[in-house]
């Protein structure tokens, strides 16, 4: 396959996938720094090309989803229990986030506020909740129960990689393999 045919389909296959990507996120309402910081990148060479897809860190939790850390922990009044994401790779309380659970309440907070959230009694009407308690409350049910994957940016992906030329996959596939092999050998 030429350089420049390679070079036509990565770029076809990047801008799709961005394109589809921003969409989901619109679908979900979701319209803010992650929608504006996805992009792509491609590199072709004779022998080789390099696919980049950039966006925000958090973009990996909001499209793979986050275990909780003990779903047991979540107040009985919640609608839905258990996890959100069981088989995410990320789960909360195991990264190296430098932040604190305050850090995390208070962008809560901004997000209560933002949205007009406010507490209810029992016949449906608005109390005057404090909202750091609504907030310490969604805190606590994120962090116990994870965030439910969107999948926003994998099935683009996956739909413009079942639609690259066979012969494409074929002759990088093979490269790869050959590469790993190696890898794998020398270790």
């Amino acid at each position: 396959m030429l350089r420049e045919e390679t070079e036509i389909y990565l770029n076809k296959f990047a801008k799709y996938v961005v394109q589809q990507s921003r969409a989901n996120l619109s679908s979900q309402g979701k319209n803010g720094n992650l929608y504006n910081s996805i992009a792509s990148k491609v590199e072709v060479g004779a022998n080789s090309f390099r696919l980049q897809f950039l966006m925000e860190d958090y973009g990996k939790f909001q499209d793979k989803g986050v275990k909780g850390k003990d779903p047991t922990k979540v107040s009985s009044r919640a609608r839905i229990k258990g996890q959100q994401a069981p088989n995410s790779p990320y789960k909360f309380g195991s990264g190296k986030f430098k932040g604190t659970w305050r850090l995390f309440v208070n962008s809560i907070d901004k997000w209560v506020r933002a949205k007009g959230i406010r507490l209810r009694d029992d016949k449906g009407r608005y109390t005057k909740g404090n909202v750091k308690t609504i907030s310490q409350i969604i805190a606590s049910n994120i962090y116990a129960r994870g965030i439910k994957p969107s999948l926003f940016f994998t099935k683009p992906f996956e739909a413009a990689f079942r639609k690259l030329p066979d012969e494409l996959i074929e002759a990088y596939g093979l490269d790869v393999e050959e590469f790993l092999q190696y890898t794998i050998n020398k270790k």
